[in-house]
């Protein structure tokens, strides 16, 4: 698999659509899938794609951390987006993979079953998710796009994992637990 540099590098063997072709205001999302279902997330913030490697177990993690790899000296933690979303575990194989995104300053893995594609989409064409009365987070989802005869489902990685971003004692930058009451603690819960 390629790195992502920009969104105009290669993906996983797909080449994206001219933005100046589509218009400027066009959004462009990479979508993948669990199950039969599938679901989008800003291409602006995936760096790679990678096929699926055995993770390093983190004690006491909530049952969607797979655990952690080493990505070039970075220690990624992978979330498996079908538990994440009540969806069982995932049993990777071989053929799932996982994509590499930077949110805020985090660096995650998302795994899933495939990638499917690069979209284009007007940001007039993105639909509010239903309110169904269910107990869903639904600050995990940026919207619902009806693309030809199938519906992907925009995820929002910022109120996915909204308690990553908001964890105090953390420091983003390292990714290392700080002292509690240590001066650099307090000021990351800010």
């Amino acid at each position: 698999m390629q790195s992502l540099e920009t969104a105009s590098a290669p993906v996983a063997g797909f080449a994206p659509p001219d933005r100046n072709a589509a218009g400027d205001n066009t959004q462009q999302f990479i979508t993948f899938t669990l199950d039969a279902q599938e679901y989008g997330i800003d291409i602006m913030v995936v760096r790679e794609i990678k096929g699926w490697t055995e993770t390093t177990t983190i004690p006491n993690a909530p049952p969607y951390v797979r655990g952690v790899i080493n990505l070039r000296g970075v220690i990624v933690p992978i979330f498996d987006l079908r538990a994440r979303f009540s969806m069982g575990q995932t049993t990777p194989t071989p053929i799932h993979v996982v994509i590499i995104v930077n949110t805020r300053a985090k660096t995650i893995g998302l795994l899933v079953d495939a990638v499917s594609d690069i979209i284009s989409i007007e940001p007039s064409a993105i639909r509010p998710v239903p309110e169904m009365g269910l107990k869903t987070d639904d600050r995990c989802l940026d919207g619902l796009v009806s693309i030809q005869d199938r519906m992907v489902t925009l995820v929002s990685l910022e109120g996915l994992f909204a308690n990553l971003t908001s964890q105090a004692g953390r420091d983003p930058e390292s990714q290392t637990a700080l002292p509690k009451g240590s001066p650099d603690a307090s000021r990351t819960a800010a």
